[in-house]
């Protein structure tokens, strides 16, 4: 008899902020393939299961997709509950789509568990609100990365018309996206946050502006990164100016 798969959100970092669902089904489960950013303290919600390591880390070593595709189906045909673990939320920027539409071709059934994505994390560890009554209506997030093989896309023109924009994946293209969105009209002096490893005890932030962007591709973070753009954080970028310790990376 054929398993189903769960593809559950393990949220941002945090053990305790994955659902009260996705935990008690890895409680539950038999085998549970993990992505990288997965904390260790989550995996002992299942000591029951078999545990399959499925690495993807951005810029990172990493198992190719269609192998993680492949090692879903057999892991279904071999288990009854298995779950396909993944950091943040799934359907956002976590190549769900591609699991997904393999399982459907297979006949496997397959539920989605949503989780808590980095930018919520990050602006709560932040104190600032993605929107702001009277200043920021409207929150994109997106992604400047483009992966190999992968057409291009005209992400410039979206993050200038938002009022907030959450650029995930993007610290390490921090040159190039302060590049293009200069050459595209943003302001040098707009404020803008990075908050590296969301929701954890050893969580950081650094407020700058647009302009100094570029130097922030040559911090060497040893977690996650996000990147927040917009008015809503002028007041974090005014603090930094009057305490520069708090912008070392």
């Amino acid at each position: 008899m054929v398993g189903k798969v769960y593809l559950i959100g393990a949220g941002p970092g945090a053990a305790d902020l994955i659902t009260v669902r996705g935990m008690r089904l890895l409680q539950q489960a038999d085998a549970v393939l993990y992505d990288a950013l997965v904390q260790p303290e989550m995996l002992d919600y299942c000591p029951q299961a078999v545990l399959i390591p499925v690495g993807k880390r951005c810029n990172k070593a990493s198992t190719a997709q269609r192998f993680i595709n492949k090692m879903l189906l057999d892991a279904a045909h071999k288990y009854q509950r298995v779950v396909r673990l993944k950091g943040g939320d799934p359907m956002l920027f976590g190549r769900a789509q591609e699991e997904l539409q393999a399982l459907a071709q297979a006949g496997i059934a397959c539920e989605v568990v949503p989780g808590i994505t980095a930018a919520l994390a990050a602006s709560a560890d932040a104190g600032v609100s993605l929107t702001s009554r009277g200043q920021a209506r409207n929150v994109l997030f997106a992604t400047a990365r483009v992966g190999e093989g992968e057409a291009g896309s005209d992400w410039v023109k979206p993050v200038l018309a938002a009022d907030t924009t959450v650029l995930y994946m993007g610290v390490k293209q921090a040159a190039e996206i302060a590049a293009a969105l200069l050459a595209g009209g943003m302001r040098p002096d707009t404020p803008l946050l990075i908050v590296e490893n969301a929701s954890l005890p050893n969580a950081r932030e650094w407020a700058l502006s647009l302009a100094e962007l570029p130097q922030a591709a040559d911090w060497q973070l040893a977690g996650p990164a996000i990147l927040l753009v917009g008015e809503v954080y002028r007041a974090k970028q005014a603090l930094a100016d009057e305490l520069p310790l708090q912008r070392l990376g």
